[in-house]
C-alpha cells in the first residue's frame, strides 16, 4: 500500500512539473506584457499599462496581426468547408481512388513544413504567381485540410446513419436531412477541426515565411523583430490571443455541461 501511495505522490508530482515546465513560457509572456520597456522586453523595467492601451504603438505589429487574423479566419472557413465534405465521403461512400486519397491527404501531416514551403513557392515560381496574400491562403488551406478531415473522419465515423434513414423515412430531401439531422450531430466535430485549423494557420511560420512576398503575418514579424528586441506589445497580442482561447473552451464546455443536464432531465 506505502508503494502505491509513493507512486501516486510521485506521479503528481512530475505531473505538476511537467504543466509547470508548459507554463512558464506563458507567464513569462503575460507578466513581461506589462513590462516598461524600451528598446527590448528582456529585463524588467517597471510595471505599465501603456503596452495594453496603446497596442499599436510599435510600428507594424497591428498590421502583421490584421493580415494573420483575415488569413486565419479566410483559410479556416475554406479548409474546414472542403475537409467536411471530403470526410463525409471518404467515410459513407466508396469510389474509385479512394484509397490514394486517404494517402494523399496524410502526406500534408507527415511531410516537413521545409519542404512543403519550398516545394510550393517552386510551383507559384513556376507558375508566374506573384506571392502575396493568395499565396499564403493557398498554402495554409493546403495543409489545414489534412487536420480537418482527420478530425471530422472520427466524427463521421460515429454517427448512426439509421437516424438520417430516420429522416428520409419521413420524407426528408437529402438537403433537409443534410441540414436537420447530419450537420448537427457533426457540429461539434467541425467545430473542433474549425479551431485546430485557425490556429495551426494563425501560428504557421516556416511556409508562410516561403510564400509571403511582401506580406508580413504576426509570427512572421515576431521573427524580424527578435534581432533588435521583440517590442512589450507583442507580448500584449500574444497574452490576449492565449486569453481569447481559454475564454472560447471555457465557454464551450461550460455549454456543453449545460447542454448535458438538459438531456438528463429530460430522459
Amino acid at each position: 500500500m506505502k508503494g502505491f501511495r509513493f507512486k501516486g505522490l510521485g506521479l503528481a508530482a512530475y505531473s505538476v512539473l511537467a504543466l509547470a515546465f508548459l507554463l512558464i513560457p506563458i507567464v513569462y509572456t503575460f507578466v513581461f506584457s506589462f513590462n516598461d520597456a524600451l528598446k527590448n522586453n528582456i529585463a524588467w523595467r517597471g510595471f505599465t499599462l501603456n503596452n495594453w492601451t496603446n497596442v499599436c504603438s510599435a510600428q507594424g505589429i497591428c498590421e502583421a496581426f490584421g493580415a494573420s487574423l483575415i488569413i486565419g479566419i479566410v483559410s479556416t472557413v475554406v479548409a474546414t468547408a472542403l475537409g467536411t465534405a471530403i470526410a463525409i465521403a471518404l467515410v459513407r461512400y466508396r469510389f474509385r481512388g479512394r484509397t490514394p486519397t486517404n494517402l494523399l491527404l496524410f502526406l500534408p501531416m507527415a511531410t516537413p513544413e521545409v519542404v512543403l514551403g519550398a516545394g510550393l513557392a517552386s510551383q507559384f515560381l513556376s507558375l508566374g504567381v506573384n506571392k502575396g496574400f493568395m499565396t499564403i491562403m493557398i498554402a495554409h488551406v493546403m495543409f489545414c485540410i489534412s487536420f480537418v478531415v482527420v478530425t471530422v473522419k472520427a466524427r463521421v465515423s460515429s454517427l448512426d446513419p439509421a437516424l438520417e434513414e430516420a429522416g428520409r423515412d419521413l420524407y426528408g430531401s437529402p438537403i433537409a436531412v443534410f441540414w436537420r439531422v447530419t450537420f448537427p450531430l457533426l457540429l461539434p466535430g467541425i467545430l473542433a477541426a474549425a479551431l485546430l485549423s485557425f490556429s495551426l494557420s494563425f501560428d504557421d511560420f516556416i511556409i508562410t515565411n516561403f510564400n509571403a512576398g511582401a506580406v508580413t503575418t504576426f509570427p512572421m514579424f515576431i521573427y524580424i523583430a527578435a534581432s533588435r528586441g521583440i517590442p512589450a506589445q507583442a507580448n500584449v497580442v500574444a497574452s490576449a490571443v492565449f486569453l481569447l482561447a481559454i475564454l472560447i473552451v471555457l465557454i464551450t464546455q461550460i455549454s456543453s455541461a449545460a447542454r448535458q443536464r438538459r438531456l438528463a432531465r429530460i430522459r
